[in-house]
């Protein structure tokens, strides 16, 4: 159990943060920047759920929560170490992506199929969950380029990558199934 007794430290004013594990890091660091946008993302869906309801609210809170734990996960480099932690590590597990690819193949079995590019906006719902989509797809190339330089879970970056994909089929759920999109038309403006 988390408890926050003071909000402010002061430890962080010279720019620097503790990781998960108590190494101090720049603030502009890949880490922190894979999980700063990853919590960017989560106060995006914080924004959707105010017009969310139902089914799609509670799937949104559960997102919600895994992102707490991508976070936590994102937050404590050196995987192989995570058993001298005295304390189990939270890691992302494929359990998590099974379940978006099981909603993900729900939602596409609703869809009108897709003939066109479409573009974000529709209603509120979808427009906010496209936005969910784009910084989903930040946080991702940000995790990516972290593995490469440093390590990462796999299975946070595949959380990732399908993470998109479910906003992207939610928002065209919340536009009529689809039917309400709102279509690119290649070249419309010249």
């Amino acid at each position: 159990m988390v408890v926050l007794n003071k909000i402010y430290t002061r430890t962080g004013d010279a720019g620097d943060t503790a990781l998960g594990n108590g190494v101090r890091v720049a603030k502009h660091s890949a880490r922190v920047s894979a999980y700063g946008t990853v919590d960017e993302l989560n106060s995006v869906i914080g924004m959707a759920r105010l017009h969310a309801q139902g089914a799609v609210d509670a799937e949104l809170q559960r997102i919600q929560n895994d992102l707490f734990d991508l976070g936590a996960d994102l937050c404590r480099p050196e995987m192989e170490k995570d058993g001298e932690a005295g304390y189990p590590v939270l890691r992302m597990v494929d359990a998590q992506i099974d379940r978006l690819e099981r909603e993900i193949d729900a939602m596409t079995s609703a869809l009108e199929p897709l003939r066109s590019f479409i573009l974000p906006g529709g209603t509120a719902l979808a427009a906010h969950l496209h936005h969910a989509r784009t910084v989903a797809r930040r946080a991702e190339r940000l995790a990516v380029e972290l593995a490469a330089e440093e390590g990462v879970n796999p299975a946070a970056v595949r959380y990732l990558n399908r993470l998109s994909d479910w906003f992207f089929c939610a928002a065209r759920m919340a536009n009529d199934a689809g039917r309400a999109d709102v279509l690119w038309v290649p070249g419309a403006n010249r």
